[in-house]
């Protein structure tokens, strides 16, 4: 007699697949056609596939950390690498969607790399298996133990060979069946293995990859065709000198220990050829997570999301990794399956990673916090309904605001530049000095003033003295009124006429 599942064996599993640094367009389902990637293309093809997928705030921490809150970098107070979530976020009301979900019926996991600080945080996951970034070569995460039983170690690029030459493109020397994301993608698989499934589980999955060191296993550069590799985008002269220095002194630093002063073309293709087989290497663990879900009968019950953090110019602009506004930097791929997705469908309105994690409590059934700012994915079987009609770029020293068209970029440098992504998707020509581009400029530097200005109110809601008319309430007049904490967030906003869209 077959056995009858309960109500909440029978909500549906959710399993986040969030490998790092990985630009939109080296999927094949978005277009590369110079690899191999048929378990990613896959949940595009049985669910749905977003064309305009964006990471608002294209750095690690800020960017993992709207995902956690659901609220953008300002919110939460998160806009560079070396920031924290505060050290009383509890108390002061919130709550990361692990904790969420865990407080509502669900076994949370967090498997790989999530970057929290300290890096075995927890963050709400009730499962942690850890494997840190790439560089952070001195943690002793589960992957450092791992090793360490097969007589192995975590090796800088440097240690490998042509790692300067090629501007860290190098053949990893661990072996394959040791390397980080085969060690994540295994312990992904572990857990759906050995998982009771006596209540729903959501369970994320951080792959290191393809994130710098350019290091894939020899195997995974097979089947490669190197002539259909895109050439990086050119660097135009004289538009962002600022941003390009500090890239090159960003990556002189230890961490990385790469000089791209000079940065040839060849070499370029060099990185995106080892990149494109980082993403491989990356296909063939999602092609393992979905065999185990469908060999354990699970992953019809599943829905199954696939996004990054950010992307990775790849010498796009003479630039090396991420943390502008460049599209190679914010555009991610993103997709997903599942109970109720209508198979092959493709969605083009603009969608924010943070967004999500608005989505995945949908999935099970919780009402979203009134802090978020993230807002479920839409298509059809998916909780949302539209696109966003702008993406605000959010970081310690650059804003933007991208309409679907225009491109305003603003850096702490003073460099500001102004991009028809409909006419130069690569960027070329700077429109923001341009007069006949005025009154654009003038409308998107309103939306994002109003942008900063509410998410900037809102970060102030804790320290709120009440949310009412204190003159009003006979328990302020008394003397010793305590303050509450924390406080109810604000539900109203003052709203202003907004110049129209040119």
């Amino acid at each position: 007699m077959e056995k009858k599942l309960s109500a909440d064996q029978q909500r549906p599993n959710i399993v986040f697949l969030f490998p790092d640094q990985f630009r939109w367009d080296f999927a094949g389902a978005n277009g590369a056609d110079w690899l191999q990637t048929p378990n990613i293309d896959s949940i595009a093809e049985n669910g749905v596939r977003y064309t305009n997928s964006f990471s608002a705030s294209p750095i690690c921490v800020p960017a993992r950390t709207a995902l956690m809150t659901g609220m953008n970098a300002i919110r939460n107070g998160v806009t560079g690498n070396l920031h924290n979530l505060r050290a009383d976020w509890r108390d002061a009301g919130l709550r990361t969607w692990p904790e969420i979900m865990s407080e509502n019926g669900y076994y949370t996991a967090g498997i790989g790399k999530m970057h929290f600080y300290p890096w075995d945080e927890r963050r709400g996951f009730q499962y942690r298996v850890i494997c840190e970034d790439k560089r952070w070569l001195e943690v002793r995460d589960d992957y450092y133990h791992y090793l360490k039983r097969h007589g192995l170690r975590k090796l800088h690029g440097n240690e490998m060979d042509g790692y300067q030459e090629n501007r860290g493109a190098v053949i990893q020397d661990i072996p394959w069946e040791h390397s980080w994301d085969r060690f994540v993608g295994s312990e992904a698989v572990k857990f759906i293995d050995d998982y009771g499934a006596d209540q729903p589980f959501a369970m994320m999955v951080g792959f290191p990859g393809p994130h710098c060191p350019y290091d894939p296993d020899e195997r995974f550069l097979e089947g490669i065709d190197e002539s259909k590799i895109p050439e990086a985008a050119p660097e135009f002269p004289g538009h962002t000198p600022q941003l390009r220095q500090n890239n090159v002194d960003a990556n002189k630093r230890p961490w990385n220990g790469v000089d791209y002063t000079e940065f040839p073309d060849d070499t370029k293709h060099t990185v995106r050829k080892h990149y494109s087989g980082l993403v491989q290497q990356i296909d063939f663990e999602v092609g393992a997570i979905l065999d185990a879900l469908r060999n354990k009968g699970l992953l019809e019950n599943t829905y199954v999301i696939l996004a990054s953090d950010h992307g990775d110019y790849l010498g796009d602009h003479n630039l090396i990794g991420k943390a502008s506004f460049y599209e190679s930097a914010i555009r991610i791929p993103m997709m997903a399956q599942g109970p109720g997705i209508e198979a092959g469908q493709v969605q083009e309105g603009m969608v924010d990673v943070r967004d999500i994690t608005a989505t995945m409590l949908a999935w099970a059934g919780i009402e979203q916090p009134g802090w978020y700012d993230a807002q479920p994915l839409p298509g059809e079987g998916m909780p949302g309904e539209d696109g966003r009609e702008n993406i605000f770029g959010l970081l310690a020293d650059g804003w933007m605001n991208f309409d679907g068209r225009y491109k305003l970029h603003k850096y702490k440098s003073g460099e500001t530049l102004l991009f028809d992504m409909l006419n130069d998707p690569q960027e070329q020509v700077n429109l923001y000095e341009n007069a006949e581009f005025a009154d654009v400029v003038r409308r998107l530097e309103f939306e994002l003033t109003e942008e900063l200005m509410s998410s900037i109110d809102s970060s102030m809601d804790d320290r709120l003295a009440q949310n009412g008319d204190m003159s009003q309430d006979p328990s302020f007049g008394l003397e010793s009124w305590v303050r509450p904490w924390p406080n109810a967030p604000r539900t109203t906003e003052a709203t202003y006429e907004k110049p129209t869209k040119a």
